[in-house]
């Protein structure tokens, strides 16, 4: 699962961390469902985990399968809002991006393909 936080033009992204699947690339956050978990729950999770702040406003928005050498992903995309502040918990970079620059941070394969979809779609 993953999160889309917007502000205005902007959206939400960590990096991943080193020694991590796909290190140093630029994702939207969220992470692995545990089992019995459901998505939107473990998404509530990883952002608590991750960057300390609580979701509100969780509403499904796409998805992705993407197969990579290593492994295969399923990932469910959800805009969120958020209650407070985020602050990064494990040491990794965290950048309020503008949609129109999206394109120049390297992303995983899975969350590039929707950086057209997400800048078509309109803020708020």
């Amino acid at each position: 699962v993953a999160g889309v936080a917007r502000s205005g033009d902007k959206v939400l992204l960590t990096e991943r961390l080193r020694g991590s699947h796909l290190e140093g690339t630029w994702e939207f956050p969220g992470g692995k469902v545990d089992p019995g978990e459901e998505p939107e729950q473990a998404l509530c999770r990883e952002w608590r985990e991750e960057l300390a702040v609580d979701l509100t406003d969780i509403r499904p928005w796409t998805f992705a399968y993407h197969q990579y050498p290593e492994k295969t992903v399923l990932i469910l995309f959800y805009y969120v809002s958020l209650k407070g502040e985020p602050v990064p918990q494990e040491g990794q970079r965290m950048a309020w991006i503008s949609c129109s620059d999206l394109d120049t941070y390297p992303m995983p394969a899975a969350d590039k393909a929707l950086i057209e979809d997400l800048m078509a779609v309109e803020p708020g």
